[in-house]
């Protein structure tokens, strides 16, 4: 037997097992007569005939009525002859189903009829994003500097931010503020990076030194040096971590083995200002002052792939979760512009002109939807929906 929320082929014709009638071809209103055997029991509840009325027509169609079998229709034909017609069946059962439903129809009767006293479910509102931040940190000597990263929130739900030659850390469980650490007088913070995983903290200064920190302790775990020029961008990739520097130059660190770097990467022509690893730690993209992004794999030394496209510095890099060598860049003032870029075929994809320059760009883990933050001149924070750059 068919079940109710069984949603047949449009263009299949249903037979029923071992010349059973089937219930919804059968006409039992041709002859009226209840489907039923078992005839009402008195003391029913009124509702009762509401709902045979609603099933007829959900079963039998809205002009569904008793007609009288021997009863035919009277035709006027074409000649002025009377013609009798009889209705179109006066089988009282059918051993087939025929169906007009809608392989989408979500009920069992379908929604390209509306059905009387039948109210299908309100639309999804859609989604609603708060206009004023749930919380204010106050942030003095926070440095107005496009090219640096100084803020950065770990995996276990702690905001870092260099201030000036310190940096604090905020619990956001907790609420509780620590001081991690003071450079002193001669020496600023230019950017922070938790690693992925655990509660070391890389910290890129102003003359070119990184420092290690653990955060559970309080304590510098290590400084390395090989930067000429300050430091204004870090990425972690599993125990590998990838500084950017004025000097031009990216280097490689492995921070289990005992010297400061073990690669160098130039190509650049001015400051690197932005960088990212992709998720599958194969790939890293660079951006820099020179308005070039480039992308690095694991043991080159050469970028493997250059984008030119760019107008303004690039620091904003971004590589979606959802999508293998999904690449998002976004350009400085004079660009404004945010570019995808397939890297495994080496394409690019589509850009989107936001109005303002673009600071950063990150990707949503649940869904296909990113945010951009923006500087000059409309300082803005807009949510997209990806493909479509929609705003949410």
């Amino acid at each position: 037997m068919i079940s109710v929320g069984y949603q047949p082929s449009p263009s299949r014709t249903i037979y029923s097992d071992r010349f059973i009638p089937s219930r919804t071809g059968s006409n039992f209103a041709l002859f009226d007569i209840s489907p039923s055997a078992n005839s009402p029991a008195e003391g029913r509840e009124d509702g009762s005939g509401a709902y045979a009325t609603l099933l007829r027509t959900a079963l039998f169609g809205p002009d569904a009525g008793v007609c009288t079998p021997g009863t035919p229709d009277k035709l006027m034909r074409l000649d002025g002859k009377n013609s009798s017609v009889y209705p179109s069946s006066r089988n009282i059962f059918r051993y087939k189903t025929e169906t007009r439903q809608s392989m989408h129809s979500l009920s069992p009767f379908g929604f390209e009829d509306a059905l009387p006293g039948v109210s299908h479910g309100p639309v999804k509102a859609p989604r609603k994003v708060p206009r004023s931040p749930y919380k204010v940190l106050d942030a003095p000597a926070l440095q107005d500097d496009f090219y640096l990263n100084l803020v950065d929130w770990s995996a276990h739900n702690v905001l870092a931010v260099g201030l000036g030659n310190c940096v604090y850390l905020w619990n956001a469980c907790s609420s509780k503020v620590t001081k991690l650490c003071d450079l002193g007088m001669d020496v600023s913070v230019c950017s922070v990076g938790w690693a992925q995983r655990g509660t070391h903290l890389a910290v890129g200064t102003s003359n070119g030194k990184l420092q290690i920190w653990d955060a559970s302790r309080c304590k510098r775990v290590r400084t390395m040096e090989g930067h000429r020029l300050r430091i204004g961008a870090l990425a972690w990739s599993s125990s590998m971590l990838s500084s950017g520097s004025r000097d031009k130059t990216i280097l490689q660190r492995d921070i289990r083995a005992q010297d400061d770097f073990v690669n160098k990467l130039a190509g650049h022509k001015s400051e690197v200002c932005g960088l990212k690893w992709s998720y599958d730690n194969r790939e890293l993209a660079s951006g820099g002052n020179d308005n070039r992004l480039f992308v690095w794999n694991q043991h080159s030394t050469q970028p493997v792939l250059k984008y030119c496209e760019h107008t303004a510095a690039v620091k904003a890099i971004a590589w979606s979760p959802h999508l293998h060598g999904l690449l998002a860049s976004g350009g400085g003032t004079a660009d404004r512009c945010i570019r995808f870029w397939n890297t495994t075929t080496n394409s690019h994809l589509s850009c989107m002109d936001t109005g303002s320059q673009v600071c950063n760009l990150v990707w949503s883990k649940n869904v296909n939807e990113l945010v951009s933050t923006h500087g000059y001149s409309q300082n803005q924070i807009i949510v997209w929906r990806y493909p479509t750059m929609s705003k949410v």
